[in-house]
């Protein structure tokens, strides 16, 4: 008789609902964790000290460029606009076949 008594109370222990809602808060704990290292790694957070430049739809009307450089944040917007003013050629921009940019600057762009 004494076994079928545990074997009844093992039974009321697994089907505890508080137990049900220790594993929904670990699970919770854990996504927030994971939640946490990933705003920890983004580029633009505001305790990472790098210099970062960030471009959101590149070549496109509204295209915006967002550059941390330490503590201080600046941020453009396209206006579709082409710009004017006054300077000379400082170099050579060649795009290798991988899709990435060389710049050459040219040996006579130092300034006067």
């Amino acid at each position: 008789m004494a076994k079928s008594r545990l074997h009844i109370l093992e039974d009321e222990e697994l089907d505890d609902p508080i137990l049900s809602i220790v594993n929904a808060v670990d699970v919770f704990l854990v996504i927030i964790a994971i939640l946490f290292i990933i705003v920890m790694e983004n580029p633009l957070n505001p305790f990472n000290e790098d210099k970062v430049v960030v471009v959101k739809n590149p070549g496109e009307k509204n295209m915006e460029m967002t550059i941390k450089d330490g503590k201080k944040m600046e941020k453009y917007k396209a206006t579709g606009k082409i710009g004017e003013g006054e300077g000379m050629k400082a170099g050579v921009t060649y795009q290798l076949k991988d899709g990435s940019f060389v710049y050459v600057p040219e040996q006579d762009a130092a300034p006067k």
